[in-house]
């Protein structure tokens, strides 16, 4: 309803008298200001917390979830951001059948090259240098791999589902983005 026949409706009303209900009462309790000294939060919260835990509790397999996700994670590694992927940056090339997933990740003067095919997992560490590799399947880490002094590193069994590297370098931790095998 547009303003003027708000103001049509209950100010101009064909008797001439207005309706003064529309004023009385727009501005009540909004005067005096909100007091937070009214109300205790601590309790309101609490209720609140168990209202939501009666009428939508969460979910025991996500809760599940969540606390192996926060076993993986580590306060002190550096996040490899992917920087290239063969599924979506490379051109494909007509007649290539199977074709390996190439990844590159990169984190400050550290690139981590991996090729991920049925064959298993290949990766080479970029400048070259030996360093202890895990590849992260999920709560657990999975295979437990060494790069040698070249950088390079492989595993025979190919990842399957949601992957991750974490490599440990000197006293260095990095751990590459999740990707999907």
């Amino acid at each position: 309803m547009s303003d003027d026949r708000f103001h049509d409706r209950f100010h101009d009303r064909s008797d001439g008298r207005s309706d003064d209900r529309v004023d009385e009462g727009l501005n009540d309790g909004f005067e005096e200001g909100f007091e937070d000294d009214e109300f205790d939060l601590g309790s309101l919260e609490e209720e609140l917390r168990q209202a939501a835990a009666i009428l939508d509790p969460v979910p025991a397999e996500l809760c599940r979830i969540a606390v192996e996700a926060y076993a993986l994670h580590d306060l002190d590694a550096r996040i490899a951001e992917l920087t290239f992927d063969s599924l979506t940056d490379a051109i494909p090339v007509r007649g290539a059948g199977d074709v390996p997933r190439m990844l590159t990740f990169h984190t400050g003067g550290l690139t981590v090259d991996v090729e991920v095919s049925e064959e298993g997992l290949l990766g080479q560490l970029l400048p070259p240098q030996s360093a202890s590799v895990e590849v992260l399947h999920g709560p657990r880490a999975g295979a437990a791999l060494t790069a040698d002094a070249m950088g390079r590193f492989a595993c025979p069994t190919p990842p399957t589902g949601p992957f991750a590297l974490r490599l440990r370098t000197g006293g260095e931790v990095v751990v590459t983005e999740w990707m999907r095998a």
